[in-house]
């Protein structure tokens, strides 16, 4: 009981989510890597810090190299180097000079080398880009970049990174945001010694680019793996759950009573745990019905057999009270005495046979000399007389037989059913125990030369209760549960009890006690 206790709260301790039905559980335990691969949206967020920084380098030493390339050369040539840099880079390139005037912008001098998209016009692939920009910068606390807007005044001062690169004389670098969500880079850098300054403009839309198609991309293969991962999760807890809640509602009747109104589903079709569990739940409740029918059939024939010497025993009390003849009261104390004996003998017998199988159950095997066996039960009965003279032919192995079981158990088949050959077999005859060791099974035969059994009757003499007994053997001598006791015995030890003709052709009757050879089994 308390090894019991302790496991349960064993398993109360260490099953996660007791509180859940399965369903939800195999939604989890499948959804669960699903949602942490999901997350790998929003870490898509430092590539996307890895790819600008690999830019802001990028820009820095092309505004220095530049800036190199205009510092000296003539105005002509410096608009020159502007326009070819600008369409080859597609960036925007602006010279301020030392009092921080605009005097040369690419886009001026030339058509514009790129555009910002115009908000409005994006397709709803884009917006939900730029949704989903928002949505990750939001939950990965991103710092806010400011927005990208052309200052009205054209000199150097309205631009920080370039006060601050006329004020250091040091490149600098500005990251903000276009309207249409895409990085602008402004670098500022000195250009010679004078006091120039060149701004370049440069709308990294391949960076918002590479990184809204992975993370979309993503995105899109997680949505839809989730989906597949729920319908497949909600598939496979309906493959389970359903099985498993049919069977819990048949137990549920079966425990309340209605076993008999109940088929357990025994599911042919399932070759899994859950059709091997459904097969073993109806196997088991139709042990259950035969269990409880044979203790309904046991309880009215205990009732039957009890009831008829309960019955002499108050009609002789009852006659004691009103008869006066010496001997006749003295036979009825006789016979209700012998009414005692007998119930109690019942109960005996009755005890003994109840709790069988269920010792059988629970006993620990072990190895047995059958014919070592026999022969004590032999010795023994000869010495008490308990063979009334009958000479018992004892045939056997010379190497013994090894059967597996418990000795005692054993031993009372053996005796009943020389209790049984004793009763039937006239007097001067004898009784033939022949032991027979095959490859898998060993058998012991007891032959006798009685009456024989019917063939129609060869499966009653097993029944409880039943009475066929010798006419000249008292009445009431035997409970009638020998020859059934012992056959539960051998069936509780995988073995068989049967009633057959003597092999030789004779009158008489053989009994076949056939138990598994443990010999064999060893090898």
């Amino acid at each position: 009981m308390a090894d019991g206790t302790a496991a349960r709260r064993l398993t109360d301790t260490f099953v996660p989510g007791r509180r859940l039905s399965l369903t939800p559980r195999i939604l989890i335990i499948n959804l669960l890597p699903l949602l942490l691969l999901g997350g790998g949206v929003f870490y898509l967020d430092s590539y996307r810090k890895q790819l600008l920084d690999e830019r802001y380098k990028l820009a820095r030493v092309e505004a220095q190299i530049t800036a190199e390339a205009l510092a000296g050369a003539s105005r002509e040539r410096q608009e020159a180097v502007l326009v070819q840099i600008g369409k080859e880079q597609k960036m925007r390139l602006r010279m301020f000079d030392a009092q921080g005037r605009l005097w040369a912008d690419s886009f001026k001098l030339t058509d514009p080398s790129f555009a910002f998209d115009v908000p409005g016009d994006e397709t709803w692939q884009e917006n939900f880009a730029r949704w989903l920009d928002r949505a990750v910068d939001k939950v990965v606390g991103a710092d806010p970049i400011p927005d990208y807007v052309e200052p009205e005044s054209t000199d150097a001062d309205a631009w920080p990174e370039l006060k601050r690169a006329r004020e250091e004389n040091l490149t600098q670098i500005q990251l903000r945001d276009a309207s249409d969500g895409t990085p602008v880079i402004n670098t500022a850098a000195p250009v010679g010694l004078l006091g120039a300054t060149l701004l370049t403009t440069r709308n990294a839309v391949d960076i918002t680019q590479q990184v809204r198609e992975a993370r979309s991309t993503l995105f899109l293969a997680v949505i839809l793996a989730l989906l597949m991962s729920t319908l497949l999760s909600l598939y496979m807890a309906r493959t389970i759950v359903l099985p498993l809640r049919m069977l819990a509602s048949a137990t549920n009747r079966v425990r309340q009573g209605r076993e008999r109104q109940v088929q357990v589903p025994r599911l042919p079709l399932r070759r899994d745990e859950i059709g091997e569990l459904a097969r073993a739940i109806s196997d088991m409740t139709d042990t259950l019905r035969q269990r409880i029918d044979a203790v309904e059939h046991f309880a009215a024939d205990v009732a039957h057999e009890i009831k008829n010497p309960l019955a002499s025993l108050r009609s002789a009390l009852e006659s004691l009270g009103t008869v006066e003849d010496a001997d006749l009261r003295a036979q009825l104390n006789q016979i209700a005495a012998h009414d005692v004996r007998r119930i109690d003998r019942l109960v005996s017998e009755i005890s003994e046979a109840s709790r069988i199988e269920a010792e059988l159950s629970r006993a620990t095997f072990e190895a047995i000399d059958l014919v070592a066996l026999v022969r004590n039960i032999v010795h023994r009965r000869d010495e008490r007389d308990e063979n009334a003279g009958r000479e018992i032919v004892f045939t056997h192995p010379k190497s013994g037989a090894t059967v597996s079981g418990v000795p005692v158990r054993i031993e009372r088949i053996v005796d009943n059913l020389l209790d049984n050959a004793v009763s039937f077999s006239p007097e001067n005859t004898a009784i033939e125990l022949d032991i027979d060791r095959g490859e898998g099974l060993v058998e012991l035969r007891v032959s006798d030369h009685g009456p024989g059994i019917p063939e129609d009757a060869r499966e009653k003499v097993f029944r409880r209760f039943h009475s066929d007994r010798p006419e000249d053997e008292g009445f009431g001598q035997h409970s009638g549960l020998g020859l059934a006791m012992a056959r539960t015995i051998a069936e509780g030890h995988q073995g068989s009890l049967l009633a057959e003709a003597r092999a030789d052709g004779a009158e008489g009757a053989c009994l076949v006690l056939t138990l598994p050879n443990a010999a064999a089994k060893a090898r």
